[in-house]
């Protein structure tokens, strides 16, 4: 994933940019970085945060990124933001998204011109850098920032930092958010729309999707309008997103609540002593769950983050899973003989959740019923850099399909696997359930979700889900 930020001040930007950038840390875990243009021009720093937090890689490079205008990042891949000379002049760019065409697009640069890129990351070419030979094709920057939306197969949003101020460019169908922040003397641009709050920042206004507007310490001006359709990603609200956003105004904490109140209107007959979530995203969800149903809400184990503050920070999938086993610690009295209903955000792999139930067991838990806040996650991402899986089959929904029909399977069939009222998907589910030690196991239904979410169910990019984006 990745989250950006981008400050235009009448004086220096560096510390709004500083701790704007850092508030993004939830949204990736490789690299971060920050570019300022000042009285001596563009400044850069990038750091590897794989290890060490943002603040603490940063902190000593503060005095050099003198300016008044800056863009920053987090980011899940590559190393940004990337300065940038070209017939356009020079700028620093920064992006979070996912492009699905690369190979054609960079097929098409070198016909039109494009003589070779330079920054790679894994063996690939940087994205940032790809997205930013798209805008030097055109004669303008507005231009360059349509035609790369244009082009792009996937979702891509822009932060592009000038001498003169910031444009910013929501992806085409606004999967992703881009905020505006305002105070006196500068204005600020934000994928989270928390991350300026405690800097002084009101909120101002929410990017529409496609929408391109320069910002500048006086004003806020809009280049191209936002376009009418929109695909907002629902799974931010599920997982990514920080309890304190809001995304076209749905907070994610309340739309939680609200997931879990619908997750127990329609849980009939279970009986449980607690109701828990797994730390920290699935703990409102259980709260609405409990709230709703009767059912007291408990926390039977308790997250330990002074060393370890995310479980997917190493790059290997087997540390992230023994760092995210060993951050929660027992609390005996409130699991030994005791029936609990678990709520986490999702099932993916299902390796961290199924290592938790049997955690609770060795504890001493009689029962286990699971209720997961999402939908089965049936099909990958193809909009955003959600995941490190390289293949659909790293979802445990996909690899027992793929037993039970074989290796080429329809869009029909997988239809049929997402459809909750379905036998292939109750089949589907209690096979999950038996391989995962659950008591039970029911997931939420992705109507019920879009309903938490509040926002027309066409509005919202549900592909994960159902495979309709």
């Amino acid at each position: 994933m990745g989250g950006i930020f981008g400050v235009a001040s009448k004086t220096s930007c560096t510390l709004d940019l500083f701790f704007g950038t850092d508030y993004h840390s939830h949204l990736g875990t490789r690299r971060g970085g920050m570019a300022v243009y000042g009285k001596d021009g563009f400044q850069r720093s990038i750091h590897n945060i794989e290890n060490t937090p943002f603040r603490t890689k940063f902190d000593r490079d503060l005095d050099e990124l003198e300016g008044t205008l800056g863009i920053g990042c987090i980011s899940d891949l590559d190393p940004q933001p990337l300065l940038i000379h070209s017939h356009l002049g020079s700028y620093a760019l920064t992006t979070v998204g996912l492009i699905q065409n690369e190979r054609e697009l960079i097929e098409d640069a070198f016909i039109n011109g494009h003589i070779h890129f330079m920054a790679m990351s894994g063996g690939r070419i940087n994205a940032t850098e790809l997205v930013a030979s798209l805008i030097n094709q055109q004669a303008s920057l507005v231009e360059g920032l349509l035609y790369a939306q244009e082009k792009i197969k996937g979702s891509m949003s822009i932060l592009l930092l000038t001498p003169e101020g910031i444009y910013a460019s929501r992806d085409r169908y606004g999967r992703t958010p881009v905020t505006i922040g305002k105070k006196e003397g500068a204005y600020c641009v934000s994928f989270e729309n928390f991350a300026y709050l405690n800097l002084g920042y009101s909120h101002d206004m929410e990017l529409g999707p496609g929408e391109i507007v320069l910002v500048t310490p006086e004003s806020v001006e809009t280049l191209s309008p936002p376009k009418e359709e929109m695909k907002i990603c629902a799974f931010l609200w599920s997982y990514y997103g920080y309890p304190n956003s809001s995304y076209e105004g749905v907070n994610v904490e309340q739309m939680r609540y609200n997931c879990g109140k619908l997750l127990a209107g329609r849980d009939d007959g279970v009986e449980a002593d607690s109701v828990a979530g797994v730390p920290d995203s699935g703990i409102a969800y259980a709260i609405g769950y409990a709230n709703e149903s009767g059912i007291p809400f408990s926390r039977p184990f308790i997250k330990y983050t002074p060393t370890w503050p995310r479980s997917f920070m190493p790059s290997s999938q087997k540390q992230r899973n023994l760092i995210a086993k060993m951050k929660l610690i027992p609390v005996d009295c409130l699991i030994r003989g005791k029936k609990l209903l678990l709520i986490d955000d999702s099932i993916v792999r299902g390796t961290q959740l199924g290592e938790t139930t049997d955690f609770l067991y060795q504890s001493g838990a009689r029962e286990v019923h699971v209720r997961p806040a999402c939908p089965p996650l049936v099909f990958a991402c193809p909009y955003l850099n959600f995941s490190r899986s390289s293949s659909e089959y790293d979802l445990i929904t996909r690899r027992i399909i793929r037993e039970r029909e074989g290796d080429k399977v329809s869009d029909e069939t997988l239809a049929r696997y997402s459809d909750p009222d379905s036998t292939d998907y109750l089949e589907m589910v209690e096979e999950i359930r038996k391989r995962l030690h659950f008591t039970t196991l029911r997931f939420h239904r992705l109507d019920d979700l879009a309903k938490s979410v509040g926002l027309e169910p066409c509005k919202l990019c549900t592909h994960c889900w159902n495979g309709k984006g």
